[in-house]
């Protein structure tokens, strides 16, 4: 499998919205989104803002930091949104049905590196970090292998 990549610099906290509302129209059960990054760098903003933009009405949307997963009932589907910061063993992925979610739901996933080897091969990697030039930036980095996700992103690649 070959890897694709897209980099984006993204000025700030509504040009993140804009992103996550692009990537929501796309998707449907069974995609899974890992968001990787360093504490602050906007992975809960990105995942906030995406599972808002598939709400028929917008409701307030807690990070699952101390939950670890919240699940949403969307029309699309369910949505699955998990951190996985606080997990201290792999088998305990398993324990909060994250595996079976990752084929029948939408999946976002903050601190994917806790899934080791069950991390699903066709997800979208996001990989948001601080812009070192400007404190509201960020830098993004999208990276995939399933070439599903190839005609899915040409919005954002063109």
């Amino acid at each position: 499998m070959t890897e694709s990549r897209i980099t984006r610099r993204l000025s700030g906290s509504d040009a993140t919205t804009e992103l996550a509302e692009h990537i929501a129209r796309i998707l449907r059960p069974g995609d899974v989104l890992l968001l990787e990054g360093p504490i602050g760098a906007g992975k809960t903003h990105f995942a906030r803002s995406l599972i808002q933009s598939l709400m028929e009405e917008v409701e307030d949307v807690p990070s699952p930091t101390f939950t670890l997963v919240q699940t949403y009932d969307l029309p699309g589907g369910e949505l699955w949104h998990a951190d996985l910061y606080r997990l201290s063993h792999v088998d305990e992925v398993e324990e909060l049905g994250l595996t079976s979610a990752f084929d029948e739901a939408i999946c976002l996933v903050e601190w994917p590196d806790r899934l080791e080897d069950l991390r699903p091969q066709t997800a979208l990697t996001l990989t948001l970090s601080l812009d070192p030039d400007e404190e509201d930036a960020r830098l993004l980095e999208l990276h995939w292998t399933d070439e599903t996700w190839d005609n899915r992103l040409k919005e954002i690649t063109a």
